[in-house]
């Protein structure tokens, strides 16, 4: 039997939102075993002097607990 475990992250990118999720997937892995997935919640962006600045998500991801 598995059980599984919910944490919510926040990650940014000054390239995309996209990239945002890979970055924060990506950090994640490396304390979190068994990732499973991630649901992005909520998108949004840093904007000013006429340009995004960067694109972040909030991302619940989703792993296994150890036995």
């Amino acid at each position: 039997m598995s059980v599984a475990k919910v944490t919510e992250i926040t990650a940014s990118s000054s390239v995309s939102f996209d990239d945002a999720v890979r970055v924060g997937l990506e950090r994640a892995d490396k304390t979190l075993n068994g990732i499973k997935g991630a649901w992005v919640q909520e998108m949004t962006v840093d904007y000013g002097g006429g340009e995004i600045k960067a694109y972040r998500v909030n991302m619940k991801v989703t792993f296994l607990l150890n036995d």
